[in-house]
C-alpha cells in the first residue's frame, strides 16, 4: 500500500456505482460493497490461484457454492449472498463449500478478480471489464487523494502523521459517519490469553478523540458526521449516552463466546459484542462538550439540535459527577471515582464554559456550572494525588499507579510545569515503563492477572506531557521510538511488545493512530485540542 498519493485498501469505495444505504436520522450516503483486485505480470507469463472459501455467520454457515455463469460463482447466505467473478481461461474446481481457480496471466496483461456482496434479494452484479477495473481503480484513487489533500498540515511528520489520518478514515462506516475502535474482534493482548475484546463497534469516547484529531488536520466533514451519529444515538435514549453503540446507533452490543473457534492463535474466548456498554464511564459527557467546542472553534456556529444535546450534557454531568464509574479502562471489578473521568468531568464544564457565547446556558445554570468545575478541580487535586507516592493515581483516594494520571496535564487541570506533574512523570518513568514506552498500570496489578504489553497510546501522552513540560529531545526521541513499532504498512496495534517487538491486540487501532496525531502536532508546538489523549479497556 503506499500512502503517496492513495489508499488503495481494496478499491474500497465506489460511490457513482452504488445504491444508497439509508438508515433513521442521518444522511443518505452511497455504500460500497464490492472489492477488486488485478493481477498484472511484471516479467514473463504468471501462474495465479485462486481460493475462494466464505464462511458466515462466524463460521457458522458454511454456504453453498454454485456457477450461476461463465467466471462467476455465488456463495448464498441466509442474510446475502457473496459473488466472485474470476478471470477469463481460469480453471474451477468446487469441493466441500471451497472453491479453487488457476490460470496463467500473459505478459503485458492483466487480470481482474471481482468479490461483491448484496443483501438477499438485491441485484446480481453484471460482470465488470477491465475497463470499469481500471475506472473504479482511478476512481479510488482520486478520492483518497483527494480527501487527503484537504488537510491542512505540512510538516517534518508528515509520513506517520498521514498514515495515520488514512488509516482512521479507513474505519469509518461512511453511511452513519460512526467510526469502529478497529475493524476486529477477539485478536489477543497475549497470545495464547483470555483478554480478547471486540472492536468493532462505536465508542463515544474514542470517535470523539478521533473527530478532534482529524479537525486539528484541517479535516472537518468527520466531525460533522460524528455528532450527527451522535444526535442518532440521543435520540434512541435521550435521558443518557451508552459506552458504545453499533456503527448504525443502535445500543443494543450483547456480549457473548464463541465456542466453536479457537482464536488467533489459540487465543480463548473468540468474543462477539461487548458487555462493556451496560457500564457507566462518566468521561464521555466531557469528550462530547470538547469535540463541540473544537469544532465551535474553527466555525462560531452550534445548530439548534446540537446546542439542546448538549444542554442535556451538561446537566447529566452536574447531576452524576460524584459518581463511581467504570473508567477508561473499563474494569469489569467495583467502580469507583477514577481520576480519569473526573478530569473529563472537569474538562467538560470548562469547554461549556469557554462555549456559552452559542451554548446560552443561562445565569442559574452557567453559575452552577461554574461552581461544580472548581470543586471537581479541587477534589481532583486533593484526592487525586497521593504525597507518599509523588504522583496523581488511578481514582480518587486510592493509590494504584496509572498513566491516566497525565490528564491532568493534558487536559490543563495544572501547568506542565506544577511539581505534582513533574514529580508524577518522574515515578510513571520509574515503575511503568519498558524500553521508554509505558504500560498503563503495574503489570501485575490487571484484575484478570494476564501478561499484556506496553499501551502504545499511554506512550504518547507521555510525548505530548514532556513536550508540555520542555522536554522536547526527550519527547522526540520517545517518538521516534513509537513510529519504529508500527508493521510495514505503518499501522498501530493497541500494544506492544519491546521484547518481541510484536503487536498485540485488535488491530488497526484508532486510539492509537488518532494518539499518533495529537503527539506530532504537540511536538511542532501545534495545538492539538490539547495534549489529548487515548484509552483502551482491560474490559473491551
Amino acid at each position: 500500500m503506499d500512502l503517496r498519493p492513495a489508499a488503495r485498501l481494496g478499491q474500497r469505495r465506489l460511490p457513482r456505482a452504488t445504491p444508497d444505504r439509508r438508515h433513521p436520522g442521518l444522511p443518505a450516503v452511497p455504500a460500497s460493497l464490492r472489492l477488486v483486485r488485478m493481477v498484472q505480470a511484471v516479467a514473463g507469463s504468471a501462474a495465479w490461484q485462486l481460493t475462494f472459501k466464505p464462511r458466515f455467520d462466524y463460521g457458522r454457515q458454511v454456504p453453498a457454492l454454485s456457477l450461476i455463469r461463465p467466471g462467476m460463482l455465488v456463495a448464498k447466505g441466509t442474510d446475502g449472498d457473496v459473488f466472485l467473478q474470476y478471470p477469463d481461461g481460469g480453471v474451477l474446481r468446487l469441493e466441500d463449500g471451497i472453491a479453487s481457480v488457476t490460470g496463467r496471466v500473459m505478459p503485458g496483461h492483466r487480470a481482474v478478480v471481482l468479490l461483491h456482496y448484496t443483501e438477499r434479494g438485491g441485484k446480481r452484479p453484471e460482470p465488470i471489464s477491465m475497463e470499469a477495473a481500471h475506472a473504479y481503480l482511478h476512481q479510488t484513487d482520486d478520492y483518497w487523494v483527494g480527501w487527503l489533500r484537504s488537510s491542512t498540515y505540512r510538516g517534518r511528520f508528515d509520513e506517520p502523521l498521514h498514515r495515520s489520518a488514512l488509516a482512521l478514515k479507513l474505519m469509518q462506516y461512511l453511511p452513519t459517519g460512526a467510526f469502529v475502535a478497529a475493524p476486529t474482534t477477539s485478536l489477543p493482548e497475549s497470545p495464547g490469553g483470555s483478554l480478547n475484546w471486540d472492536y468493532r463497534y462505536t465508542w463515544i469516547r474514542d470517535t470523539a478523540d478521533l473527530v478532534n484529531a482529524l479537525h486539528q488536520l484541517g479535516l472537518e466533514d468527520e466531525v460533522d458526521g460524528f455528532l450527527r451519529w451522535v444526535r442518532a444515538a440521543h435520540d434512541r435514549h435521550p435521558e443518557r449516552f451508552q459506552v458504545m453503540y453499533t456503527i448504525d446507533a443502535e445500543d443494543r452490543v450483547p456480549e457473548f463466546v464463541l465456542d466453536a473457534l479457537e482464536g488467533y492463535r489459540g487465543s480463548k474466548p473468540v468474543r462477539i459484542g461487548n458487555a462493556a456498554v451496560e457500564q457507566l464511564q462518566l468521561d464521555i459527557y466531557g469528550e462530547l462538550i470538547q469535540t463541540a467546542y473544537t469544532a465551535w472553534q474553527s466555525r462560531k456556529r452550534l445548530p439548534k439540535p446540537r446546542r439542546e444535546i448538549l444542554l442535556s450534557v451538561v446537566d447529566y454531568i452536574l447531576e452524576h459527577w460524584q459518581m463511581e464509574d467504570s473508567g477508561i479502562w473499563e474494569s469489569r471489578r467495583r467502580p469507583r471515582r477514577y481520576l480519569y473521568s473526573q478530569v473529563m468531568l472537569w474538562v467538560g464544564l470548562d469547554r461549556a464554559l469557554r462555549l456559552d457565547p452559542a451554548l446560552r446556558m443561562g445565569k442559574v445554570r452557567r453559575a452552577a456550572v461554574r461552581r461544580t468545575r472548581d470543586i471537581i478541580k479541587r477534589e481532583v487535586l486533593e484526592l487525586g494525588y497521593d504525597s507518599e507516592i509523588g504522583a496523581f493515581t488511578q481514582a480518587l483516594g486510592h493509590k494504584d499507579l496509572d498513566a491516566t494520571a497525565l490528564a491532568v496535564a493534558m487536559y490543563e487541570m495544572l501547568p506542565p510545569t506544577d511539581p505534582r506533574v513533574v514529580s508524577t512523570v518522574k515515578v510513571l518513568q520509574e515503575k511503568l515503563s519498558n524500553k521508554g514506552f509505558l504500560y498503563r498500570y503495574v503489570p501485575d496489578q490487571s484484575e484478570f492477572h494476564e501478561p499484556e504489553g506496553v499501551f502504545i497510546i499511554c506512550t504518547l501522552w507521555l510525548v505530548n506531557v514532556l513536550a508540555q513540560m520542555g522536554r522536547r529531545e526527550e519527547a522526540e526521541a520517545l517518538f521516534s521510538r513509537v513510529t519504529e513499532s508500527a508493521n510495514d504498512l505503518g499501522l498501530f496495534a493497541e500494544e506492544f511488545d519491546p521484547e518481541t517487538n510484536e503487536l498485540l491486540g485488535n488491530f488497526p487501532q484508532a486510539l492509537t493512530h488518532l494518539s499518533v496525531i495529537n503527539a506530532a502536532l504537540n511536538l511542532e508546538g501545534r495545538p492539538s485540542g490539547k495534549g489529548r489523549r487515548s484509552g483502551r479497556s482491560d474490559g473491551r
